[in-house]
């Protein structure tokens, strides 16, 4: 038989090594099969952190409100920041200031006893404490076990109008 003069000659694959092949098609096919879990992680937390703006919704009002306050709150303990941290409490509020029963009536006596009221205990609760975790309730939003607790306040008679603060902080249970 005589060879097809039509016929495109193959030519033959060149032979590649299986260290670069690896090095090339390892990091693509680890890509590939790790971007369903992350599609799917991103996903998840979108829709924990949604259902919580839901439920803070239909519960206590705006959400956006319960949010800035609830950044801000983290950040400001986290930096250790007594003036940031006061300014987001609502007054008077009973804490325990050393182990004793205290109703602090001002952010300026609130800042004055911040290391014995904000105790690395219920600060990191704060800190540590999701966003998609948190629980709601229509008394208001809670970190950790309880161990702060904040709500809205209403700023008019219809409650149409409220500012979000800090209503509670206490030694979680034992």
């Amino acid at each position: 038989m005589s060879p097809n003069p039509t016929a495109v000659p193959r030519i033959p694959d060149r032979p590649k090594s299986k260290s670069t092949e690896d090095k090339t098609m390892k990091p693509v096919r680890q890509m590939l099969l790790a971007a369903p879990l992350i599609i799917a992680g991103a996903a998840a937390a979108f829709a924990d952190e949604s259902s919580v703006n839901q439920t803070i919704d239909q519960q206590l009002g705006d959400h956006t409100k319960y949010h800035a306050v609830i950044v801000a709150l983290q950040k400001a303990v986290a930096a250790q920041d007594a003036k940031g941290v006061a300014a987001l409490v609502s007054y008077p509020i009973g804490v325990k200031v050393n182990g004793k029963e205290t109703n602090i009536k001002s952010a300026k006596a609130f800042e004055q006893h911040y290391k014995a009221i904000m105790t690395p205990e219920i600060t990191k609760v704060v800190t540590d404490q999701k966003y998609e975790d948190l629980f709601v309730n229509y008394q208001g939003i809670m970190f950790g076990d309880g161990q702060v607790w904040i709500n809205g306040i209403c700023t008019d008679d219809t409650c149409k109008n409220f500012d979000v603060k800090v209503q509670t902080i206490q030694d979680g249970p034992k």
